[in-house]
């Protein structure tokens, strides 16, 4: 089978998990299964978990950059992988944590809050639009498509690195409101 024909194929497929993956994790995301009568205990301890693998995600992601300027294309893959699943482990231990507990009211007043709340809704809004972006990047460079994994990296690395980052930023504002 040609790269092209292997492309089209995994795009059929990146195009179905990146509807199904948002509109999986807003479905899941109003599911709280206490308040539906399981007898679950809130998994309350997660918040600062996941927001340390958007840490750690951000810091392999700049490894990996820093390895293919140096030519190392194993370590560079090894490191993006390791990124993707990171970024799956977050959303499995976030879904988790939204299934099982109260969603936390973010306190601040005055211009903290509007601060807060744009940067939670880009960051928000970048994770649906990365989630593409990072599958269709990991499938040319899978594919041995370097040109077009790279043209496409370019726009990947700082949206995906901004995702990572701001998880962790707006774990951190929020934090204190935790009860």
């Amino acid at each position: 089978m040609s790269n092209l024909a292997q492309e089209k194929k995994y795009k059929k497929i990146i195009t179905g998990l990146s509807i199904v993956i948002p509109l999986a994790v807003a479905a899941l995301f109003g599911i709280n299964l206490r308040k539906l009568g399981f007898n679950v205990a809130p998994l309350t301890f997660l918040p600062p978990i996941y927001a340390s693998i958007n840490g750690i995600t951000a810091v392999v992601l700049i490894a990996a950059v820093i390895a293919i300027k140096k030519g190392n294309r194993k370590l560079h893959e090894q490191l993006n992988t390791f990124a993707i699943a990171c970024s799956l482990v977050f959303l499995l231990l976030y879904i988790g944590y939204h299934m099982t507990s109260d969603s936390t009211k973010f306190g601040g007043e005055g211009a903290i809050k509007y601060i807060y709340y744009f940067i939670l809704f880009t960051h928000i809004i970048l994770s649906i639009i990365i989630i593409p972006l990072v599958l269709t990047t990991f499938m040319r460079a899978k594919l041995g498509n370097f040109p077009q994994h790279k043209k496409i990296a370019k726009l990947t690395f700082p949206l995906w690195l901004y995702v990572a980052i701001t998880g962790v930023v707006v774990y951190l504002m929020i934090s204190p409101y935790y009860v």
